[in-house]
């Protein structure tokens, strides 16, 4: 069988339809993996999601890092300096290729972002769910401390980074009220 031929029954023997129909499919997704707006045609398109978003890190990866910050309060109205919980540890290699203890750190940053989304519309997140676990993980993380007992209340916040970027200065975005360290429980669980 000679190239003519070959390329002949590609395009018009049995299962062709088939094969030219992978071949579109196939170059319409790696274009659509291209960052320029140009490409995002066949996706806009796509009314029945074929074409898959395969982009390596993410459409919108994040570029900066949060630090969160507390201080608390203590029976003599004194307020500690402000402390950096450290959630990010030092990383080794195998984590890689499994890395399951990064869950808690992506879910703190999800809560974040939650709770800065609020901010920037203009809403007070204070009561909102994201803002009441933030502030619930933080008040373990201080129990969790030597010398708690005397902690009537704490602080938060939330302060942007461009990680190793040291020309960027750290910006903070949110600075809570105080907190009680043993709030009082909501109206249903308090009649109980």
């Amino acid at each position: 069988m000679n190239a003519t031929a070959f390329v002949k029954d590609a395009f018009t023997g049995p299962g062709a339809v088939t094969r030219f129909a992978g071949a579109a499919l196939l170059v319409t997704t790696l274009a659509a993996q291209h960052p320029h707006t140009a490409f995002e045609i066949a996706r806009e398109k796509d009314v029945f999601s074929l074409v898959p978003n395969w982009k390596f890190f993410a459409p919108n990866p994040a570029t900066h890092d949060y630090h969160y910050l507390y201080r608390t309060l203590d029976e003599d109205r004194r307020t500690s300096p402000w402390i950096e919980l450290d959630l990010i540890k030092n990383r080794k290699m195998s984590q890689a290729f499994w890395f399951s203890s990064r869950r808690r750190e992506k879910a703190v940053f999800d809560i974040c972002s939650a709770i800065l989304k609020s901010v920037a519309k203009g809403d007070d997140p204070v009561g909102s769910p994201p803002f009441r676990v933030l502030a619930e993980f933080i008040r373990k993380q201080i129990r969790d401390t030597p010398d708690v007992s005397r902690v009537r209340g704490f602080q938060f916040s939330v302060v942007r980074a461009a990680g190793h970027d040291e020309s960027e200065d750290p910006e903070v975005l949110y600075v809570s009220t105080y907190q009680a360290m043993n709030p009082e429980p909501p109206g249903l669980l308090r009649a109980l």
